[in-house]
């Protein structure tokens, strides 16, 4: 199977700096022209199946993308269990609010996200443990196929450290997953990841 893995492109939360998670945010002007200027570098991919977080801003990203491939846009299938990170109390506070109210958790968060544990938040291992199984469910049932997931940074983050074989500590290592990034992961038969682009640069 053939997974691509696409992030959002700018929300109103994401230019505010404001914790997302499962919230909702739309996208900005600028989300949008970023989601279009996608649909143009990834025209030529014939997805034979499309898979969707159920968040607004995916939504609106994936709408944008394939507006000119009809085909595409009635195939698109919406999953909760690709929706972002749940970041319980934090969704919808300032980030610089959280960092003074919660030092410690903030830099868990963005620094050293093994010891991330908010109460009433999900863990990144949490995350990456929903998103894994997830596309495992999708990889039974499309062999072989080429298949496009319309989702979120951390989400994609944590599915990209588990196909490189890095622990969660090394989450948000470089290169930054800028909205609308696109990235490609092979996998095998047995399900054996290989990273073949990355933040749509070439990568291995």
């Amino acid at each position: 199977m053939e997974l691509h893995l696409i992030r959002h492109g700018q929300t109103n939360w994401n230019k505010e700096r404001r914790a997302q998670g499962q919230s909702e945010s739309s996208l900005t002007e600028l989300g949008i022209d970023q989601a279009k200027d996608l649909g143009k570098r990834i025209f030529d991919h014939n997805y034979d199946a499309i898979f969707c977080s159920s968040s607004l801003r995916t939504r609106q990203t994936a709408e944008h993308a394939f507006s000119q491939k009809p085909d595409a846009l009635a195939k698109i299938v919406y999953l909760d269990t690709l929706r972002e990170i749940f970041l319980g109390p934090w969704e919808g506070i300032l980030y610089d609010e959280i960092e003074k109210s919660d030092p410690d958790s903030y830099r868990h968060f963005w620094q050293e996200p093994h010891l991330f544990a908010v109460q009433g938040a999900e863990s990144f291992l949490d995350l990456q443990n929903r998103a894994i199984n997830q596309i495992h469910d999708i990889a039974e049932i499309n062999h072989g196929k080429k298949i496009a997931i319309v989702s979120h940074g951390a989400l994609i983050k944590s599915v990209i450290c588990h196909a490189l074989s890095k622990p969660i500590e090394e989450l948000w290592a470089p290169p930054n997953m800028h909205n609308c990034a696109h990235s490609i992961i092979q996998y095998s038969a047995d399900l054996k990841p290989t990273v073949t682009i990355l933040a749509d640069q070439p990568y291995g």
